[in-house]
């Protein structure tokens, strides 16, 4: 096995070509083509954003990335590196943080890590374990047991796992998933730390607000398939749409009916959300439907698209709506 990259003057991170992936039916069923021809070129040194409704394909991505899943058809490499035909150097520039908190209960993080960089042929002398667990906080539970930490430090102990052979790549696949908003901001200042320090960022997440705040780039899956691919801002202006939230003299139980044209919805405060198409439609006119249907306005505020309107707008995903207006998106 040489040491040499299959495609030195590569500047992608990770590139799929025509990847594709389907699953046997079981007990019947008909195939599941999880993956059709996946075209996807992550650059060197971004922060990537992975999204997609349940089911997309996010999983079997990254399952195939890790070698957890073998590809039906198409090519993968990873930092240069064909997964066919340099499988061990592959593995070796990425490390992957999963969504399971699948650690042993009777190991301490100290151990943990240490068994992690001998099986990936880390000499001791070069092993930066006290370094890493600093990192993540995890220094003063450097002893304690594993069964022991709460699940936002065992989050914390996944993540240095992957990071013992310091691969320039990291995947973290829904890195944030149940635990507390002062731990997810903990982990958001770790992920820059690691960008800043030359690392790539593979993020899937179901927190639309944390590839917003996270990604320079996005790319969207849905059915198996890459349905937008491009940089945050890019993807934002794809959509011309402004909100409106109109917070009238008197609270509103319903939307008027006049209203139905601007995809109305009513907020818990009483407050009227409106849609438009700045292009096509001058402001002046959506206050004049506003007044036409009698709502008296006390004030008024205008929001542009965000992550989710663009999410919901490429995938048609009312029930991922519904979970990203309370939070979340649906995670795979």
């Amino acid at each position: 096995m040489t040491d040499t990259t299959d495609t030195a003057a590569s500047q992608n991170a990770i590139e799929a070509r025509g990847l594709e992936k389907t699953y046997r039916g079981q007990h019947g069923q008909p195939p599941k083509h999880a993956l059709k021809g996946i075209d996807l070129a992550i650059p060197q040194g971004s922060i990537f954003g992975l999204l997609g409704p349940n089911g997309a394909g996010k999983s079997t991505f990254i399952n195939i990335l890790a070698g957890l899943v073998m590809k039906t058809a198409g090519s993968v490499s990873i930092w240069g590196f064909d997964i066919d035909r340099n499988p061990r150097n592959a593995r070796r520039s990425i490390g992957i943080v999963p969504q399971e908190l699948n650690l042993d209960p009777f190991f301490t993080p100290r151990e943990a890590m240490e068994i992690q960089a001998g099986l990936y042929g880390v000499p001791k002398r070069a092993r930066k374990t006290e370094e890493i667990l600093a990192a993540v906080g995890l220094t003063d539970k450097a002893e304690a047991y594993a069964r022991s930490l709460s699940g936002g430090m065992r989050r914390r102990l996944l993540v240095a796992k992957a990071m013992v052979h310091s691969p320039p790549i990291l995947v973290l696949d829904e890195p944030t998933a149940g635990v507390d908003i002062e731990l997810r901001a903990q982990l958001w200042d770790y992920v820059r730390q690691l960008h800043a320090a030359g690392t790539t960022i593979v993020l899937t997440t179901h927190y639309l607000e944390e590839a917003e705040e996270l990604c320079d780039r996005i790319a969207i899956i849905n059915n198996g398939e890459v349905v937008a691919h491009d940089t945050k801002d890019a993807l934002l202006r794809r959509l011309d749409t402004k909100r409106l939230i109109v917070r009238p003299e008197a609270a509103l139980a319903q939307a008027p009916e006049a209203l139905k044209a601007f995809e109305p919805a009513v907020r818990e405060d009483g407050a009227l959300v409106l849609h438009y198409a700045p292009s096509r439609m001058p402001f002046e006119d959506v206050l004049d439907a506003v007044h036409g249907a009698g709502v008296r306005i006390a004030d008024l505020s205008t929001e542009d698209a965000d992550l989710e309107s663009v999410f919901l707008s490429l995938t048609g995903s009312r029930a991922a709506a519904a979970k990203a207006g309370a939070g979340g998106l649906a995670a795979e």
